[in-house]
C-alpha cells in the first residue's frame, strides 16, 4: 500500500531490540572507520551477496538492456518487449448474467462494482487450467489493497453515504479471473464459471486455535465463526496444493474508537478516527459498540479458486498481525512452512511450522480429492514462531506458545487463541526484534535462502527511536534495504523448520549521487529506493518492485529515482538491473508468471495518486490519465517478449 510516511503507524512501545541495536560489531565499525568501511566490511563489493553461496550461473541470467529512469506517465520495458495493460478497475470478471461495464463518471453502483475488478490491484498469481504446465490458459487471482474514496465516487467523498460504504466495501477484496491466451494477446474468459469476487462484505470461516474463541464472537455471530469480509488484502502466494494465501494488512485503518481506547486496541493502532469513513454508515467498524470486530482482521486468508462453492477460511493458527502477505516452504518431510512480515514501523517477522504433512496429490487423488481439498485443515494446526536476529548473524524462532515462558495467564493470555489474537504482545514478552517494515518475502528456488524487503523507516533515529547502526546506517531511512537467512538443522543441513538461522543483509537501497553519505546505499547497478515486492523466478532472478510514495517523491535524497519501478537482480554477480518503469505516482507490486515463463504478468497500483487531491472529484486526472487516457486506473501489466522467449532470459 503507498502510505504517507508521517502517517505510518508506530505502536511498538516495548524495549525489545531493533535489527540496527542487535548488531553492535558492525556498529563499531561505523564509529571506528566511518561509513565507507562498514559497507565494504558488511556487503563487500557486490551489493548483492548472499548467505550461502550461489554458484555462478554459466550463462548470464539476463538478456536484456536494462532502461532508463523515468517521470513519463506510462508503462516502459526494454527493447524487444510488449506491455499491455488489461483488467483493470471497474471490469466485469465475468460472473455469469452479470457482467456490468465500467462508467467512466464512477456511477457504476456498489451490486455492480462487487461484480467487477476491485480497487488497487496488488499481490497475485497465476493457477494453469487443465495441466499444471499449461501457459495459455489460466485463473488470475488478485488482492484488492484498499480504495481511493474520490475516484470511486460520484461526487468523491464530499458526502458520505451508506451507499459510497457499501461500492467502497465492494471494491475491497479478492478477484479471480479466468484469462487465455489467443494469437499471441491475452484476454479475460467471460463468462467463466469460476469468476468470483470477495469483498469486505463475503462471509469467511475462520480455522485454528482462534476460531470460536471469546475475543472472536459478535452479537451478530455469537459462536465467533463466521467473518463478513476481508480487508486491505496486499501481497499474496500460491500454495503447493494449489490455494492462494493472502495476507490482511492495516487493517486498523477501518476501525474508530470514539470512546475509551484499550490498551490491547492502543498496541494495534486503534485511533479516535479511522482513514476510511465505514464506521459513519456500518457500525461493525466502531469498536466502541463492536469491540471484538476488530480481532476478527489482520489474519492470513486461504482461498480455493478452483471451486466456486468452497468457503474462504481466516487461518488463526498463523497469527494476527498486519500481515503484508504469506509464503510457504516445505520441509523434507512435507510439513508446511509459511513465513509472513508486518508492514509496520517496529514490527516483527514470523513463521508458522504445520504440524503434519502435506497429503501428496497422488493420496488425494486415491480418496477422490483435489490436492486442496485433502489439505483444507493442513494450517489450523501447528506452532508459529517469531524471528530474533542476534549480533552475531544468527538468529533465533521464538515459539508463540501458551504456557511457555511469559506467555501465561498472569501476563494477559488465557490460552492458545488469546496468544494469537494478540501475537503482537506476545511477540514483545519474547524479545522479537524490532524491524524496519517487513514486507514481501521470497525463497530461493535452489538454495532455500529467505528474502524480506524492509521497504524503509522514517522514525528511525527520530526522538526517542532507535539510532543509526551498521545493519541500517541511516536516520529517517527513506531508502530500505533487504535482508535474507538461512535456517539449518543440528546436521548443518538447510532446513525451513529449524529453529536457528544466519543472517545478513543482501543490499542497502540508495543513490551513490546522493550528497547525504547514508543516503547512497552500496548497490550495484541501476539505483532504486523503498523496495517491496520481491520475487524469484524459477530460473533464480531475483524480481525487486519498489514503492516509493507520491509525497516524497523528488524530494531531498529521493529526487534521483523518478517513478515506481521493476529490476532484476542476479544473486550470483550481485548486478541490479531496471526491467520497468511504471506511471506518475503509482506503484508497481504483484509478479506472477505463466509455468514457461513466457509471460510476466504485474500490477500497477493507484496511478496519479495524490494524497492531498485524492478526495476531490474534479481532479482526478490532474497527475495520470493511465491506462487508458481519462480517469486513472489501477490494472493488471501483461509482459511477453516480442520473439516469444522468457522473461529476462
Amino acid at each position: 500500500m503507498a502510505k504517507d510516511f508521517s502517517t505510518m503507524e508506530h505502536s511498538n512501545a516495548s524495549q525489545n531490540l531493533s535489527i540496527h541495536q542487535v548488531s553492535q560489531p558492525q556498529r563499531r565499525a561505523v564509529l571506528q572507520g566511518g561509513l565507507a568501511v562498514s559497507f565494504a566490511s558488511l556487503f563487500g563489493a557486490a551489493g548483492c551477496t548472499t548467505v550461502t553461496p550461489i554458484t555462478a550461473n554459466a550463462v548470464p541470467l539476463f538478456g536484456f538492456k536494462g532502461i532508463s529512469i523515468s517521470k513519463a506517465d506510462t508503462i516502459r520495458v526494454p527493447e524487444g518487449y510488449t506491455a499491455r495493460p488489461f483488467a483493470a478497475w471497474g471490469e466485469p470478471i465475468g460472473v455469469t448474467g452479470a457482467m456490468p461495464a465500467f462508467k467512466e463518471d464512477a456511477s457504476n453502483t456498489a451490486a455492480e462494482q462487487a461484480q467487477q475488478m476491485g480497487m488497487h490491484h496488488d499481490g497475485m498469481h497465476f493457477f494453469p487450467l487443465g495441466t499444471a504446465n499449461n501457459s495459455q490458459r489460466g485463473l488470475l487471482v488478485m488482492n484488492h489493497e484498499y480504495v481511493d474514496d474520490g475516484l470511486l465516487h460520484v461526487g468523491g467523498i464530499k458526502e458520505w453515504t451508506a451507499e459510497k460504504v457499501k461500492k467502497s466495501q465492494a471494491a475491497h477484496g479478492v478477484s479471480v479471473i479466468e484469462i487465455e491466451q489467443k494469437n499471441g494477446t491475452w484476454t479475460m474468459v467471460r463468462p467463466s464459471r469460476l469468476a468470483r469476487r470477495f469483498t469486505a462484505q463475503t462471509p469467511f470461516a475462520l480455522g485454528g486455535p482462534a476460531a470460536g474463541h471469546a475475543l472472536m464472537k459478535t452479537a451478530a455471530d455469537p459462536q465467533g465463526r463466521t467473518v463478513l469480509g476481508t480487508l486491505n488484502n496486499c501481497a499474496s502466494s500460491k500454495t503447493p496444493w494449489g490455494t492462494y494465501l493472502s495476507g490482511e494488512e492495516n487493517f486498523r485503518f477501518y476501525f474508530t474508537n470514539g470512546g475509551t481506547i484499550t490498551p490491547h486496541e492502543k498496541r494495534w493502532g486503534m485511533g479516535k478516527t479511522s482513514f476510511f469513513r465505514w464506521p459513519e454508515h456500518d457500525a461493525r467498524f466502531d469498536a466502541a459498540q463492536n469491540p471484538n470486530e476488530f480481532n476478527r482482521f489482520g489474519w492470513v486468508v486461504e482461498i480455493d479458486p478452483n471451486d466456486p462453492q468452497s468457503t474462504p477460511v481466516k487461518r488463526t493458527a498463523m497469527g494476527r498481525a498486519a500481515h503484508e502477505g504469506a509464503w510457504v516452504a516445505l520441509t523434507a518431510d512435507q510439513r508446511a512452512v509459511v513465513y509472513s512480515g508486518e508492514d509496520a514501523r517496529f514490527e516483527y517477522i514470523y513463521k508458522f511450522v504445520s504440524s503434519k504433512p502435506m497429503t501428496s496429490e497422488a493420496a488425494a487423488k486415491a480418496q477422490g480429492l483435489t490436492h486442496a481439498q485433502a489439505n483444507k485443515t493442513l494450517l489450523d494446526e501447528g506452532t508459529l514462531y517469531v524471528a530474533r536476529f542476534d549480533a552475531d548473524g544468527t538468529g533465533k524462532w521464538l515459539p508463540l506458545i501458551h504456557g511457555a515462558g511469559k506467555l501465561t495467564a498472569a501476563n494477559g493470555f488465557a490460552d492458545q487463541g488469546e496468544v494469537l489474537i494478540k501475537t503482537r504482545q506476545a511477540s514483545d514478552l519474547l524479545g522479537a526484534t524490532k524491524m524496519d517494515r517487513p514486507e514481501w518475502l521470497t525463497i530461493h528456488p535452489r538454495t532455500g535462502e529467505v528474502y524480506c524487503t524492509l521497504t524503509n523507516n522514517s522514525a528511525r533515529g527520530v526522538g526517542a527511536n532507535p539510532g543509526v547502526d551498521a545493519a541500517n546506517p541511516r536516520a529517517n531511512n527513506m531508502m530500505g534495504q533487504i535482508i535474507r537467512w538461512t535456517e539449518r538443522n543440528a546436521a548443518g543441513q538447510q532446513d525451513h523448520a529449524a529453529d536457528t538461522m544466519t543472517w545478513n543483509h543482501l543490499v542497502l537501497a540508495g543513490d551513490p549521487a546522493n550528497t547525504r553519505a547514508d543516503a547512497r546505499g552500496n548497490i550495484k547497478g541501476d539505483i532504486y529506493a523503498c523496495p517491496d515486492g520481491i520475487t524469484f523466478d524459477a530460473r533464480g532472478v531475483l524480481w525487486v518492485q519498489t514503492d516509493m510514495h507520491a509525497s516524497e517523491m523528488n524530494k531531498g535524497e529521493m529526487t534521483g529515482f523518478g517513478n515506481n519501478q521493476m529490476l532484476a537482480c542476479d544473486p550470483a554477480s550481485g548486478e541490479m538491473r531496471r526491467f520497468l518503469t511504471g506511471p506518475v505516482n503509482s506503484e508497481i507490486t504483484g509478479l506472477a508468471l505463466t509455468p514457461d515463463g513466457k509471460t510476466m504478468f504485474i500490477n500497477v497500483q493507484h496511478p496519479g495518486e495524490n494524497a492531498a487531491d485524492r478526495s476531490d472529484p474534479n481532479n482526478v486526472s490532474a497527475f495520470s490519465k493511465w491506462p487508458y487516457g481519462g480517469r486513472p486506473r489501477s490494472a493488471t501489466v501483461v509482459i511477453t517478449r516480442d520473439d516469444g522467449g522468457v522473461i529476462g532470459a
